[in-house]
């Protein structure tokens, strides 16, 4: 008899194990395969058996046989994980311990899932179109940050508000069917995203609501709308606020209004994001400012994409580090992110003087058009030796078919024309819609921000998969490649830093900025978003001629308990919306 039961209870394991507990969610618990296997268990064995004894637990998963990089920067340790309803239940020696799943992590390192705080896979448009966002996924990445950049999807007072990310996508074909910030979580839950996705609050996006294309400063009443817009979206989740001040838009914002944005951001606890108005000789000056904001309103500051762009300026990226640890050694709360790249991808009127672009973009074109203004233009952009504009690659433009992976210096011999001509003449035919990709900042910049504790790694790119190539569009190969190409080149191969550093910096430290709860370490009651490493594997195989490759290395991926990457294969699970603790 007690033959007969045990191949039926064989049969019921196979059956909770492969079919049942699939299809449960992360919070679920899996009560009636667990009733059931340890009563029958339990009178197979006469309730004499250890095993199955009342002190025994069937986990719902166990890596095993991994080394763990908890993500607080503490040295590697070997241990095992056991997940239990999506919580990390256990991390120690747990040879002994049952599970329905037991996944064999041998030479690998087990990390926390990795967090992207600089991602763009909204304004892109990719958490719509391609929500599985499989090129973070292949690297690790559990959690995203929309709203960077002074561009939020929401809140908007009117659809025509989504003209703020016109700069990076077509919003032509844009279906809009939210205003609030609630609403637009709402939308995005209902998309079923495969990693986990939290928002800031676009600057830009709160002043275009009242001004449109309109550039100035805001009056009193305006200024008090848009901070109760910004309380509002807060209020509903939001992370904080992100500011670009080097765009258009957003340069005719006062102090004022910066100081008094900050401020409900710091009541809310919440971080302010700033893109700073100048990347290049300007660059201290520009992070003075926003140091003395951050100090004034009293708000956690992150700076992103910190760099310093064109070779002249490069020593200014070491000057720019050593202002942020005295900033922090002051008692400011201060942290910035950089992508491990020295190529950047740029909004192509961002490389014109400032003054063509003041008053926005309908005014740029016209004097663009107008041969006097042009001229002076171009006078003005040779006169300006900071960067080579003929090295820039075309990236992104409504005809890009006809001019990607083509360098401006090529287009402009073979139109018989300058540099200078063919950048407006490319302005003009794109309307102002440009990106170009463009090899402007040091290594030695890179590698001193990578050693630095208080920088984080930020991909700054969007969610795509391999068959997006027939866009024809050039993307930066960071998308696919900024954590592997940081844990096989920067750790790995040139030992910039360490690995449990390096984890630190895209895990728990970016959870701790931007106040993501049981996010960012690996230990007893945290959500089980995890990151499988084969450390002697993990590399970038995105270049700038094929950047829609995904990276080697990332054996496997769990977010919220459930592997959404297992051998190279993406199984989408609907992940959740993240918002802060409010302390």
């Amino acid at each position: 008899m007690r033959t007969a039961w045990w191949t039926w209870h064989a049969q019921l394991v196979h059956h909770c194990t492969h079919s049942a507990l699939r299809t449960l969610s992360p919070t679920t618990p899996h009560t009636t395969c667990r009733v059931v296997l340890f009563l029958g268990a339990a009178w197979y064995t006469g309730g004499n058996s250890s095993l199955f004894s009342n002190d025994k637990i069937m986990y719902d998963i166990l890596i095993k046989n991994g080394t763990v990089i908890d993500g607080t920067g503490a040295p590697m340790t070997k241990k095992d994980i056991a997940i239990q309803d999506g919580v990390i239940a256990a991390i120690d020696d747990l040879s002994h311990e049952i599970a329905h799943e037991v996944y064999d992590a041998t030479d690998r390192y087990i990390t926390p899932g990795f967090i992207d705080v600089n991602n763009h896979s909204d304004a892109y448009w990719k958490i719509f179109t391609n929500p599985t966002l499989d090129s973070l996924v292949h690297q690790g990445v559990t959690t995203i940050i929309g709203g960077n950049s002074g561009a939020s999807l929401a809140p908007l007072l009117t659809p025509d508000m989504i003209k703020g990310v016109r700069k990076w996508t077509d919003v032509s074909r844009v279906n809009v069917n939210w205003r609030t910030m609630q609403e637009f979580f709402d939308v995005v839950a209902s998309r079923k995203l495969t990693v986990n996705f939290g928002s800031l609050v676009g600057h830009s996006t709160l002043r275009r609501a009242l001004l449109h294309d309109e550039q100035r400063a805001l009056t009193a009443d305006e200024l008090d709308k848009v901070a109760q817009m910004l309380d509002n979206a807060l209020r509903d989740g939001a992370l904080g606020l992100s500011t670009a001040l080097l765009y258009a838009h957003a340069r005719s914002a006062t102090r004022e209004e910066l100081v008094r944005l900050a401020q409900i951001v710091a009541r809310y606890d919440g971080v302010y994001v700033a893109y700073l108005s100048d990347e290049m000789d300007g660059l201290l000056d520009a992070l003075a400012d926003v140091i003395a904001i951050a100090r004034e309103a009293g708000v956690r500051l992150h700076i992103a994409h910190l760099k310093a762009v064109g070779k002249e300026n490069w020593p200014l990226m070491h000057q720019a580090l050593t202002a942020l640890n005295e900033a922090r050694e002051e008692g400011l709360i201060v942290t910035s992110d950089v992508y491990p790249y020295t190529m950047m991808s740029a909004v192509l009127y961002t490389l014109l003087p400032q003054w063509v672009t003041d008053g926005g973009r309908t005014m740029m074109l016209a004097r663009l058009k107008d041969p006097q203004t042009r001229a002076q233009v171009v006078d003005a952009m040779r006169d300006n030796p900071q960067i080579d504009l003929g090295e820039a690659i075309v990236s992104v433009s409504p005809i890009v078919k006809q001019l990607s992976r083509r360098k401006i210096a090529d287009i402009a011999r073979a139109q018989d024309t300058s540099v200078e001509d063919t950048i407006i003449d490319l302005l003009l035919a794109s309307n102002g819609q440009a990106i170009v990709l463009l090899d402007a900042l040091g290594e030695d910049g890179v590698r001193a921000a990578l050693a630095q504790k208080n920088v984080m790694v930020a991909s700054n790119g969007g969610g795509y998969a391999e068959k997006d190539w027939q866009t024809g569009e050039l993307i930066h190969p960071r998308s696919f490649g900024a954590f592997a190409r940081l844990l096989g080149h920067y750790v790995r191969d040139e030992h910039v830093l360490s690995w449990e550093d390096a984890i630190h910096k895209i895990t728990a430290l970016p959870a701790q900025q931007f106040g993501l709860a049981r996010r960012g370490q690996l230990a007893k009651g945290m959500i089980a978003d995890i990151a499988i490493v084969d450390p002697a594997t993990i590399a970038q195989r995105a270049t700038t001629e094929q950047p829609y490759r995904y990276a080697d290395g990332v054996t496997a991926v769990l977010i919220g308990g459930l592997f959404v990457l297992r051998d190279g294969v993406i199984t989408p699970q609907h992940a959740e919306i993240v918002r802060p603790v409010r302390m």
